[in-house]
């Protein structure tokens, strides 16, 4: 006859709740919410010390000279060189009057506009502060939907907010103020708020692959960011001349795969093009005979693998000069000659 106590154990002992060797499933899922927190507070810990939080006025005039007032605003970015260059979006700073930044360590500092594009809305000011840690960048032709997202910025006000989601689609094109299309856009669904303009997006390894520019209201998750290497084109031309001069064909495009069997048909040096998805009217395209539809493969013999690749080759040099644009229409390859217009600022 057992004792009450040995009973008592007994019963313990057939407790699910007691058991030394119960399944581990919850253990694994705490696990695996771990490694994703240590992955975003990793990339949090490494970015945020070189991002800034902007903030703009604008004289505002109105009728009358007494009817005078200020409009002010404010906005993300981030240092990404050691002496003071900063990156965000050309509509946070553009008509500004001044702009003042304030980075993670609390000091605050004047900042100048070294040059802004509306048509790619990429913006770079300049600070003169000691001690500036830049952001690293990373590779936006690496990225894969579905990877970890991670935006840092001051949504209205709220300073050095992070939030995560992950990469829902690439490829995408946004229509930017200036009416040109932005093209090779990141999707994510790392929730963005009006402030984030100009913030950093990065992966896991705390590098930028995106500057965070719109959302889509009242849509959740639809929120968008331009490409860091179409960001680092633009950032080396304001830099260097303040303002971009680019050449200008009038088509929209997004980045495809062509077939091999086509490539080895048609001896084509990559494996990936520019699809023609719209052309617009009275363009210099459609002037050459561009179609919706067509692939293009090479401009002036040099590789087009993606739309990236088309817009470094669209510089000023090609304004007014007749261009060879090889092309697939229907698995054929085809060559036009493209007289290229400067694009409207």
């Amino acid at each position: 006859m057992k004792t009450p106590a040995l009973k008592k154990t007994l019963d313990n002992e057939h407790r699910p709740d007691s058991q030394p060797n119960r399944p581990t499933g919850a253990g694994q899922e705490s696990g695996l919410l771990d490694a994703y927190s240590k992955a975003v507070v990793n990339a949090a810990e490494r970015v945020s010390p070189s991002v800034a939080f902007i903030e703009v006025s604008k004289i505002r005039q109105a009728q009358g000279p007494a009817a005078r007032g200020e409009g002010r605003g404010s906005g993300s970015g981030f240092v990404f060189t050691p002496d003071g260059f900063i990156l965000t979006n050309s509509h946070v700073v553009q008509a500004a009057d001044k702009v003042a930044v304030t980075l993670s360590d609390g000091r605050r500092f004047d900042a100048t506009v070294v040059g802004h594009d509306t048509g790619t809305d990429i913006a770079v000011i300049r600070i003169s502060a000691p001690g500036l840690i830049a952001a690293p960048l990373g590779d936006s032709e690496k990225i894969r939907a579905g990877q970890l997202a991670i935006a840092i910025g001051n949504p209205f006000g709220f300073q050095y907010s992070v939030t995560a989601g992950v990469v829902s689609a690439l490829g995408r094109s946004l229509r930017s103020e200036s009416g040109r299309l932005i093209d090779n856009i990141i999707q994510t669904d790392a929730a963005l708020n009006p402030g984030n303009s100009g913030g950093p997006l990065v992966n896991s390894n705390g590098e930028v692959i995106g500057i965070n520019t719109a959302v889509i209201l009242p849509a959740q998750g639809l929120c968008f960011a331009v490409a860091v290497n179409t960001a680092k084109f633009i950032a080396g031309h304001l830099i260097k001349h303040g303002r971009i001069r680019r050449a200008y064909l009038g088509v929209g495009g997004q980045n495809v795969t062509i077939p091999r069997l086509v490539v080895r048909a048609q001896q084509l040096k990559l494996e990936t093009g520019v699809l023609a998805i719209s052309v617009e009217k009275q363009s210099p395209a459609e002037q050459a005979g561009l179609k919706e539809g067509d692939v293009i493969v090479a401009l002036d013999g040099s590789s087009v693998r993606s739309v990236d690749d088309l817009h470094k080759l669209l510089t000023e040099a090609r304004i007014g000069v007749h261009c060879e644009l090889t092309l697939l229409r229907r698995s054929q390859k085809i060559s036009l000659t493209v007289v290229a217009q400067e694009a409207a600022i």
